[in-house]
């Protein structure tokens, strides 16, 4: 018997062996999650390679998330000549469109032009927007658009729930189904593996359609789509941080209020972000959506909107265009930077951003949750904001409810919002999509906001730091060192 269980134990420590030699030197990664897979692979011997396999190899992601990239390119490409009809290819005219909008010189226009590059977005100026600071408000603007579709709804969450809200607005779907208006819902494997089985048949049965983005069964969970949008005709969009569930509506307890931001707009924006949606859909459903004209309608506005751009990241990206759009806002910021996050799990490049941009005089503000849904997260974030505390960076947790509310503003002039946590899964493992907005007065609203939510929130200080307890030390210097894993 003790034989076979040192054979057993021998198993495991060679199978080790071999990941770790594979990690180092097969994945192409960063160092801190090289060495940080090596600890994980060392203190747990038995088990250590198990957990790799399922969350940490990447296997043949990137001949399969690449092979999706090059048909989302080709999408973009036949969206110009068929609904567009532009012969040029998607680069000429993306560099063509951004120089008859912007011939003048302004601050910044390097901005437009990295997203512009990194994430292909092009730079869209007859948009308007409506800003929502939690769930009540969106659900029944978005149920009311729902309801006043005549074409086509197309929905993308990353958690749809099988609970109150989610089987009302499951409900609102299969009427419009039944009505004949094309509605198609694609959700993410994982985030809802533990729906209840027979959720999606109302909307089903009705002629609605369900995609489901990555089996949960998957051996690799690593990669998520974070994704939350929704399309309706064509001429309404959403995107933001709340997915379908009671708790976005603060109904809870364990959270409480729910505090949280997401937008909707009507423009050319719109397009984009039907592209996105289709996208994604061709690749997690058999029954592809061919380009038609109906989902890209003209649109007429009498005057000049609100600039935008749509910016998507992932695994199915060429660039991390969210993190390098993050990056560049707050190295270009001349008076203030201010973001909120549920998770603060920076890469060393935001983290010296953010340190230096302080350093420079800027005012820099982070509002993170008081009552965090992951305590390791929490540490490890604890852990980062410690760093910038002597660096002038002022940080804040919110002690209402839950913030999860994912928006950064610069200098009231530009901001960022969508599903992008200022965390290392967000910004380079999960499929995720903002709206980068160029406009001081929704960027004053948003700044507004961040105000008043001051207001109801804790300074992270020098002292209050130094007064942590031995027990929370402990559990941020482990949730410190596996940090790039979680």
């Amino acid at each position: 018997m003790d034989n076979v269980f040192a054979v057993i134990m021998n198993l495991f420590m060679l199978f080790n062996f071999i990941f770790a030699v594979f990690v180092v030197f097969f994945e192409r990664r960063n160092p801190a999650v090289i060495w940080s897979w090596l600890m994980l692979l060392t203190i747990l011997p038995g088990i250590g390679f198990l957990i790799y396999l399922v969350f940490g190899f990447e296997g043949r992601k990137h001949i399969r998330f690449m092979e999706k990239n090059r048909n989302d390119n080709l999408l973009k490409e036949e969206y110009l000549k068929k609904i567009l009809r532009i012969e040029e290819n998607i680069d000429d005219y993306m560099a063509k469109h951004f120089e008859e909008e912007y011939e003048e010189e302004t601050h910044y226009q390097d901005i437009f032009y990295l997203n512009r590059v990194s994430g292909k977005s092009v730079l869209r100026s007859d948009n308007s927007v409506t800003i929502y600071n939690e769930g009540t408000s969106k659900f029944e603007a978005m149920l009311n658009d729902i309801k006043n579709a005549r074409d086509f709804i197309h929905l993308e969450y990353y958690i749809v729930r099988s609970d109150n809200l989610g089987k009302h607005i499951m409900k609102a779907l299969a009427e419009k189904a039944a009505q004949g208006v094309e509605v198609k819902l694609l959700y993410d494997g994982m985030g809802n593996i533990f729906n209840a089985k027979n959720f999606n048949k109302p909307l089903i049965e009705a002629g609605g359609e369900v995609g489901i983005f990555l089996s949960p069964y998957s051996i690799r969970l690593n990669y998520r789509n974070h994704r939350k949008l929704c399309i309706i005709d064509g001429k309404i969009g959403y995107v933001g941080g709340l997915n379908i569930g009671d708790e976005y509506l603060g109904r809870v307890k364990r959270y409480g209020f729910w505090r949280d931001s997401h937008i909707r707009f009507e423009g050319s924006a719109v397009h984009d972000l039907e592209l996105r949606f289709i996208s994604d859909w061709n690749f997690a459903s058999k029954n592809n959506i061919n380009l038609n004209e109906r989902y890209f309608p003209k649109i007429h506005l009498s005057e000049r909107g609100i600039n935008m751009q749509i910016l998507s990241s992932g695994p199915d990206c060429k660039w991390n265009a969210i993190h390098y759009g993050y990056f560049k806002m707050i190295t270009e910021a001349s008076k203030s930077v201010c973001f909120q996050t549920p998770y603060f799990i920076p890469d060393d490049s935001i983290l010296e951003a953010l340190k230096t941009t302080a350093l420079s005089g800027i005012d820099v503000k982070i509002i993170i949750p008081a009552h965090p849904d992951h305590p390791f997260v929490f540490a490890a974030s604890i852990s980062y904001i410690a760093e910038l505390l002597n660096s002038g960076v002022k940080c804040y947790m919110y002690e209402k409810g839950f913030i999860h509310s994912k928006f950064i503003t610069i200098d009231d002039k530009i901001t960022s919002i969508g599903t992008t946590n200022m965390d290392i899964r967000s910004l380079k493992l999960n499929f995720e999509i903002n709206a980068f907005i160029y406009d001081e007065m929704i960027t004053k609203n948003f700044n507004e906001s961040f105000r008043k939510d001051l207001e109801d929130c804790t300074e992270i200080t020098q002292e209050w730091y130094d007064s942590r307890g031995k027990f929370f030390r402990i559990q941020e210097s482990i949730s410190r060192l596996i940090s790039p894993l979680l």
